[in-house]
């Protein structure tokens, strides 16, 4: 048993260093959590009310293209979770979509407004008929994250 744990331990260890070495990290630095797969089905336990401190992988589907100031990540399951960087103090290239990504953060869900909703597709370059077709709020999955790491 012990022999299988030690195994086990420098797998999980060359696989963290294999991810840190082949990655571009933001904001806050920290550990990639591999016992845990990450978090991504966080979401299906919350409310509208509720957060959680976690990690969430996926691949950059869209990123902001004035600043790289927010982006919308692909978790899984056909789902979509929109992150926004924790004081705004740091951004991620406006050219990441496609990356697999790691954030570091608090997991939530929020209903965005109208306004919001058409200020994103604005920044997102949406055009204006696609803007003015925003008529309800929408329940969408947040992220504030603290630190992002992106695979080279």
């Amino acid at each position: 048993m012990k022999v299988f744990n030690i195994l086990t331990a420098i797998f999980l260890l060359s696989q963290t260093l294999v991810w840190a070495q082949g990655t571009d990290s933001y904001g806050t630095s920290f550990k990639v959590n591999t016992t845990s797969n990450h978090e991504n089905g966080v979401f299906e336990k919350i409310g509208v009310k509720d957060t959680v401190m976690t990690q969430v992988s996926g691949t950059i589907v869209e990123v902001c293209k004035s600043k790289g100031c927010w982006m919308k990540v692909d978790i899984g399951n056909q789902e979509q979770v929109f992150v926004k960087f924790k004081d705004y103090g740091f951004f991620v290239p406006t050219d990441s979509e496609n990356g697999k990504v790691v954030m570091n953060g608090i997991a939530f869900v929020e209903e965005v407004s109208i306004d919001e909703q058409r200020h994103y597709a604005e920044d997102a370059g949406k055009s204006k008929e696609e803007v003015i077709k925003i008529t309800k709020p929408k329940r969408t999955l947040r992220f504030e994250a603290s630190g992002v790491q992106i695979e080279k």
